[in-house]
């Protein structure tokens, strides 16, 4: 059994960050540090007051402590995590476009009225369960200990329980839309035969490769060496000359013996053996 440390430190980047930010959202609301309105989604605020957050912080808002809140976080690290490890690994910036796909996604969706919710992390974290149900399709998942059924099904058991305790489907429903028009852009469709329209932009490569966290095979950008380095570089002594370098002993004699022989040409502009004038 490892301890909540060594758990914590085992948990991949994109979904440790998004579970502890999403925590730490509802932690701060609990404490009641702000008014939860003020990070909802609300096009005529964004629009009329450039409030821009808006578009980016009702992601991270499960709503407060709850049940619900309890088994949205628990999805995120169980399925963001098992999608990060498994189809998605050592793929860290294609799995932070596939989250930014869903999230453009779903606020394109709620630019309508009847579609629109304060808040979309829920739908977020259902993308997240209805992808990983198309990569792991056999897999045997079991609802409360009392139905076992396929991966493929999951989003949908999940569905009928939010049903069945009362909760708001819309959220549901429009995160499995934007979960399978990702996967149908960037599987089925080139299946199919055609074209991989989804590709990763450059800016999301240099983005993960500035955060310094997780691993992109074949990415076009360099991780950054120096990320989390104030200095680094070469040292040099105040006359200009260049620091020494620690040495191997038998290195080390070595330069000590040559520094202590004489430099016999030292002072002499010519050297070779002497004639006198009449040749001999």
């Amino acid at each position: 059994m490892s301890t909540p440390a060594q758990y914590y430190q085992s948990l991949p980047p994109v979904s440790k960050f998004y579970g502890v930010a999403c925590l730490m959202t509802t932690s701060a609301l609990y404490l009641g540090l702000y008014d939860p309105w003020n990070i909802a989604l609300s096009y005529q605020d964004v629009f009329k007051r450039f409030q821009v957050w808006r578009l980016i912080t009702n992601f991270f808002f499960l709503g407060p402590f709850s049940p619900f809140f309890a088994i949205r976080l628990i999805m995120i690290a169980r399925y963001g995590v098992l999608l990060e490890r498994g189809p998605f690994d050592k793929r860290t910036a294609d799995y932070v476009w596939m989250l930014m796909f869903g999230t453009l996604s779903l606020l394109v969706m709620a630019a309508i009225p009847f579609l629109w919710t304060p808040f979309m992390a829920g739908s977020l974290v259902f993308m997240i369960v209805y992808v990983w149900s198309r990569e792991f399709p056999n897999a045997q998942i079991s609802i409360y200990g009392v139905v076992t059924l396929k991966g493929f099904y999951l989003p949908w058991a999940l569905l009928a329980l939010d049903l069945i305790f009362g909760a708001s489907l819309m959220e549901d429903i429009i995160g499995m839309v934007a979960g399978h028009l990702y996967y149908f852009l960037t599987v089925l469709h080139p299946l199919a035969g055609g074209k991989y329209v989804l590709k990763t932009p450059l800016w999301v490569h240099k983005l993960v490769a500035y955060w310094g966290e997780g691993i992109q095979v074949n990415s076009p950008v360099q991780r950054d060496p120096s990320a989390g380095v104030a200095f680094r570089g070469r040292s040099y002594r105040l006359d200009g000359n260049r620091a020494r370098t620690t040495t191997a002993p038998s290195e080390q004699n070595q330069t000590d013996n040559s520094a202590r022989q004489p430099n016999s040409g030292e002072g002499v502009a010519f050297r070779g053996k002497s004639y006198r004038l009449s040749g001999h």
